[in-house]
């Protein structure tokens, strides 16, 4: 059955049946004009993003929950980012009328299983005909009465350090692109990004001066602490944690490992920096530090070529 077949309400019926039992802050889940949603503390933080097919992913290469799954982490992160912990999803989806119904099923499915992972839920959103097949996502979060973590605290002497995986997608994807499959590690890394939600609301209890999902490549996001900071930032190389099928990917297809590394997105890695001295939180690894100045160095030299990915560019 194709969504056209399911009629917009059939399908909202469907995929409302996918996304599980709501997050303890939904006090009003899909069904109204509207949800409802706590916010106990007052304050509410909210991001959005948009995946159109072709463009951010590919049905070829991953199914509709892996692609729900990235739909949300892409959103869920950037909470983590400001310290805080996602509590609930407003979903729009953009499809073509002969797209299978089991197909919305499915990125339902996903982006509940993603939403879960923090305890959030899927409380409504919109449906809509379209030739090419687009998602948009608004996550909301609870701070839980500790203060955002801004892209603008850096103070020269910090130390930058990094919580989860970078590198990991890029190559997934250059496999893909490549025609191979394999190492599966990479190429489930593209699919379904493993996000350290835990950690940002960690990292603000620790006291980090500044955060950012690593989205669009650690030297471009980093660039953004280092811009709204008024600072430089210099990457150390060597203190990168390299799983050897990374190693060996990167030698069969001809890839600087670095590319990966530093430009590479979609993994959603957090990057924060910490006052000199203290203690990271467990998970956290020290990558580089702030200095006076501006921009990102690495390995205190000026990278050559893109630092990341840039949506009118690339």
């Amino acid at each position: 059955m194709s969504v056209a077949q399911a009629g917009e309400f059939g399908l909202i019926s469907r995929v409302v049946a996918r996304l599980g039992q709501p997050g303890p802050a939904v006090l009003l889940g899909p069904g109204d004009d509207a949800a409802l949603v706590a916010a106990p503390d007052g304050l509410i933080i909210a991001s959005t993003d948009v995946l159109v097919e072709g463009r951010h992913f590919r049905r070829d290469w991953a199914d509709a929950a892996d692609i729900g799954r990235r739909a949300a982490a892409a959103n869920l992160a950037d909470i983590a980012a400001m310290g805080g912990t996602g509590t609930a999803l407003l979903v729009g989806l953009c499809a073509p009328g002969d797209l299978e119904a089991v197909w919305a099923e499915g990125l339902a499915e996903g982006l509940a299983v993603e939403a879960a992972l923090v305890g959030a839920s899927v409380v409504g959103g919109d449906m809509t005909s379209s030739p090419t097949l687009t998602i948009a996502v608004t996550a909301f979060g609870d701070l839980r009465g500790v203060a955002p973590v801004l892209r603008g605290g850096a103070r020269a002497g910090d130390v930058v350090a990094l919580a989860g995986r970078v590198g990991f997608a890029a190559a997934g994807y250059t496999v893909l692109s490549r025609g191979f499959r394999t190492p599966k590690l990479l190429v489930d890394a593209y699919r379904r990004p493993e996000v350290p939600y835990a950690l940002g609301p960690a990292a603000a209890r620790a006291g980090a001066t500044s955060m950012i999902d690593v989205s669009d490549g650690l030297l471009s996001d980093l660039g953004h602490v280092a811009a709204a900071s008024g600072v430089g930032i210099d990457v150390l190389p060597n203190n990168f944690e390299v799983p050897d099928q990374m190693r060996d990917a990167a030698t069969a297809l001809g890839v600087d490992i670095y590319q990966w590394l530093l430009t590479g997105g979609d993994d959603h890695a957090l990057a924060a920096t910490f006052p000199p001295g203290s203690p990271l939180p467990e998970g956290f690894r020290a990558i580089g530090e702030v200095r006076e100045g501006a921009g990102v160095t690495v390995a205190g030299k000026r990278w050559i070529g893109p630092t990341g990915w840039d949506h009118f560019k690339s």
